[in-house]
């Protein structure tokens, strides 16, 4: 197969463009070639002649002839490899695998086990998808709070609930990436999603597309309970023989994954409890930044508007005087701050976009990298203590409703009293206040720092009228859950696995150690 690299055509071509650029680049006919985008991403530097450049891998039967009359440094014959699964082991396993939590992490691994003839059991402590769904709109609308199943715990994990972005930094040769973004276009997502270079599913796709995967998981025999919370687990000599569920029942089983999310304090808390060794872990914690979605795509595009492009997006990052870096997190173009609680009396939030990113405003979160040292208790919960912290101030700043700030009284440290001209784009209710005093001095002090310094970055970025929500606390994971290299802790059978056990970061790089966890347990064990 031949690949092609930096091909470029402007932002509007059409298909038909993009091979006659193809046969252009190797001589040959159009007729005699077959082609599948690799990667499109987007050159943006000079506004006014932006492209999209590909990376082709192309099919045809002159391979040797055209690159003997080619001569190109980015024309090259490749040999493409395949995801393989690998084959069963041969330990016997007494029960089916018990897979916690229905997250991407949890899903995937339950695919690939479901696909191998392991019948895993998938339990999950929220409501299904559009059950969840409703729940989750009346809380936004009435302020009432399902401690079990909201934006953090129900089918298909956290990022149901967000951007749904699909791109990560993990580089991994096996190919689970790619093998990630095949199983979602299955599941009913657009096959963009497979060579964009920010490929992203909003929330409405996502919730399809988890219920999709659920009936396959369940076509291939493996099953499903919601509302199944575990409570406890149940060891023996060093070796898990049950968990349990909602306080009350048992279910044997001496494989478990553990794919919590990185929300699941009460678990957390448990399996400290019951001797699961894990260690404290560094995180970001910060605001919500919102601009107008306009200004934004003229910083990036030239324009405010741009059919081919969408919604602009960004990522800056800035290191501060105090030695402490800023930087921007899970950017929503087109998106709503979304009140993303979990606890009771506990407030934080999050960024969402839906498929079309067609909102006012674009948000990030904009967020500060605390470690052990800032935590006020030792052991591995003091993440989750700094975490309450912050979120108990921001209910108490805002009785429950998304405390927001303007720019401008940021810098000054006095509540707010009144919006210029962006309107906030929020789910759930808001009130204006002084969001600074929710955060810790050196961060809100590298917050400020960095909004500057970006504001000469993006022009309009430090605007007095930009609006400012908080806490952002949910980042990632507080701890990790330490696993060895067959894949399981201290506590044979127990099998650590995506964000919320310290092993990604995003929906993908969770899908990806979803998949990831399902070989460990395939590798030890034979199927039924």
């Amino acid at each position: 197969m031949i690949r092609i690299t930096q091909l470029k055509l402007p932002v509007e071509h059409t298909p038909e463009q993009l091979k006659k650029k193809i046969a252009k680049t190797l001589k040959c006919a159009e007729d005699t070639f077959s082609y599948e985008i690799v990667r499109q991403s987007l050159d943006a530097r000079h506004k006014d002649d932006k492209k999209f450049v590909y990376t082709v891998d192309v099919k045809t039967a002159a391979e040797q002839k055209i690159l003997r009359r080619v001569h190109n440094n980015n024309i090259m014959l490749i040999n493409k490899k395949n995801y393989q699964f690998p084959l069963p082991g041969t330990e016997k396993l007494e029960h089916v695998p018990v897979i916690v939590g229905s997250g991407p992490a949890g899903l995937f691994c339950a695919w690939y086990l479901a696909r191998a003839g392991y019948r895993p059991l998938v339990l999950e402590r929220g409501q299904e998808a559009q059950k969840r769904k409703e729940t989750v709109d009346r809380f936004w609308k009435d302020g009432v709070l399902d401690p079990d199943s909201n934006v953090q715990f129900g089918e298909g994990g956290a990022g149901t609930f967000s951007d749904g972005k699909l791109n990560t930094l993990v580089k991994d040769p096996n190919g689970r990436n790619h093998e990630v973004l095949k199983r979602f276009v299955e599941a009913g997502a657009p096959e963009e999603i497979v060579y964009q270079q920010k490929p992203h599913l909003g929330t409405d796709v996502l919730i399809g597309i988890v219920e999709t995967m659920r009936h396959q998981i369940e076509e291939m025999g493996g099953s499903f309970r919601f509302e199944t919370k575990v409570t406890d687990l149940c060891i023996e000599n060093g070796h898990l023989t049950a968990v349990e569920v909602n306080n009350e029942e048992k279910i044997p089983a001496d494989a478990c994954v553990l794919a919590l999310g990185h929300s699941a304090r009460d678990t957390f808390d448990m399996l400290h409890r019951r001797g699961v060794y894990m260690e404290p872990k560094s995180f970001a914690v910060g605001l919500r930044m919102e601009h107008p979605q306009k200004m934004i795509n003229y910083d990036l595009y030239g324009e405010e508007e741009n059919e081919f492009l969408g919604a602009a997006s960004y990522k800056v990052t800035h290191t501060c005087e105090n030695g402490r870096g800023v930087y921007s997190f899970c950017m929503c173009p087109g998106g709503y701050v979304v009140n993303a609680s979990s606890e009771q009396g506990m407030l934080a939030v999050n960024g969402m976009s839906y498929q079309a990113r067609d909102s006012k405003n674009a948000n990030s979160a904009l967020i500060v990298t605390v470690t052990p040292e800032d935590f006020p208790e030792e052991g591995p919960l003091g993440g989750i203590a700094f975490q309450r912290e912050l979120e108990k101030r921001a209910w108490e700043l805002g009785k429950g409703r998304i405390p927001v700030q303007l720019f401008g009284d940021f810098k000054l440290h006095q509540k707010s009293s009144v919006f210029g001209e962006i309107e906030p784009q929020m789910k759930g209710a808001y009130v204006l206040a002084d969001v600074r005093s929710i955060l810790p001095k050196e961060i809100g002090d590298s917050i400020e720092e960095g909004v500057l310094a970006f504001g000469r970055k993006l022009k309009g970025f430090d605007r007095n009228d930009a609006i400012l929500s908080g806490v952002e606390s949910r980042t990632s994971s507080p701890v990790r859950i330490v696993r060895n290299r067959e894949g399981y802790s201290n506590i044979e059978g127990i099998y650590p696995c995506g964000e919320g056990a310290g092993y990604a970061g995003g929906i993908t790089s969770a899908a990806m150690d979803g998949i990831k966890t399902a070989e460990f347990i395939c590798e030890k064990f034979r199927n039924f």
